[in-house]
């Protein structure tokens, strides 16, 4: 008895492990599906970077302007310093997309 359901259980293995690998595949479709997922969000990232350039330079305009107000003699080191940031944001954005897709 006992190995008779030892060869229905090992029968059953074998059946239900050929399933398993027969359904695999090469992955192809799940690799181009990834991959569609992926390059759909750059466009909403892309311009959430710009957003954000747009509200530090909107941040830096301000600063620069009350310490150019405030007569400090760093302006132009200040403003130059949020400008760069401005810039880096809007050119990494434009690159890491042209980049990817």
């Amino acid at each position: 008895m006992k190995k008779q359901r030892k060869k229905i259980v090992a029968a059953a293995i074998v059946i239900l492990s050929s399933l398993k690998l027969s359904a695999q595949g090469n992955g192809t479709a799940g690799i181009t599906e990834a991959t569609q997922m992926v390059t759909s969000y750059f466009d909403p990232a892309t311009q959430l970077i710009y957003a954000i350039g747009a509200v530090v330079g909107l941040i830096g305009g301000v600063k620069v302007y009350n310490k150019f107000s405030s007569g400090d003699p760093d302006t132009s080191k200040t403003a130059a310093s949020w400008f760069g940031a401005c810039i880096f944001l809007i050119v990494a954005a434009t690159i890491l997309r042209s980049f990817f897709l």
